[in-house]
């Protein structure tokens, strides 16, 4: 068994990190949320990752903050891990997948609904179980939760702390895909591979204006949308765009600054 308590794999432009503590189901102990908040900074700072899965391994996603172990430090502390986290993944600019085996309760849960896609397997199970533990939701959950489900859903999730399966929370619009375990691997190796194949600025501006919309005015939101589409023009891939729709074939987007030739930009 490996060491490592979280794994890095990278393939065409994808990053999967996985979460290694299977005979933990993956808690996340102070190693591990320290690791994976570096592990979050070192993808925003490496432009040839255009993809990022989130996963964990020995059939579980993750069973959440690990609070078996006896640390002495304050809860401050311990929370500030929690949040490095959440906003090092939400800030980051590539597309991000969950890709849930098993159970994700807890921060676990919070954890994949952080990422941007998530597909789950009719076997995964999910709990907001802070309840459950004495404790009140973390790890973003009491925004993410309200903005994808609406207030009273997500006092219900919270407040009694059920576990729901992937069918519940496919309904519910907390999974993306329910797909077979046995083609989940597949399926969102396909994702990504789609997802890493499109316009890397064009992607990180939409991103970026849906996350800002969720609480914006119209008025806001259009002149958001305004202020990001002339930077989609300076790149490369407008214009292989329309070449490629001219042409008939895929484009290949860069995501290069179209404002300086290649040799001026090496």
């Amino acid at each position: 068994m490996s060491d490592d308590v979280l794994l890095c794999a990278d393939r065409d432009g994808v990053r999967t990190l996985t979460l290694n503590r299977p005979e933990r189901r993956n808690a996340l102990d102070a190693r591990l949320w320290l690791e994976l908040a570096d592990a979050l900074r070192q993808v925003k700072r490496d432009p040839h990752v255009r993809v990022l899965v989130l996963t964990g391994a020995g059939g579980a996603f993750s069973s959440g903050a690990d609070i078996a172990t006896g640390e002495k430090v304050h809860p401050r502390h311990k929370l500030d891990r929690l949040t490095d986290v959440a906003l090092a993944l939400h800030e980051l600019a590539v597309p991000t997948i969950a890709k849930v085996t098993g159970i994700a309760v807890g921060a676990g849960w919070n954890l994949a609904l952080g990422c941007d896609l998530v597909v789950a397997t009719p076997q995964s199970r999910f709990s907001q179980i802070f309840a459950k533990r004495g404790l009140s939701v973390d790890l973003g959950g009491s925004w993410l939760l309200p903005r994808i489900v609406g207030l009273q859903q997500a006092k219900r999730l919270v407040l009694l702390a059920d576990m729901i399966d992937a069918q519940e929370a496919h309904a519910l619009g907390l999974v993306t895909w329910v797909t077979p375990d046995d083609e989940i691997d597949v399926f969102v190796d396909d994702l990504a591979d789609r997802l890493a194949a499109g316009p890397p600025f064009a992607l990180a501006q939409s991103k970026a204006l849906l996350n800002d919309g969720a609480t914006a005015t119209l008025q806001q939101a259009l002149a958001n949308e305004a202020r990001a589409q002339p930077g989609n023009f300076a790149t490369a891939d407008a214009g292989e765009a329309y070449a490629a729709f001219a042409t008939r074939r895929d484009p290949q987007f860069s995501g290069a600054w179209a404002l300086y030739d290649d040799e001026e930009q090496r």
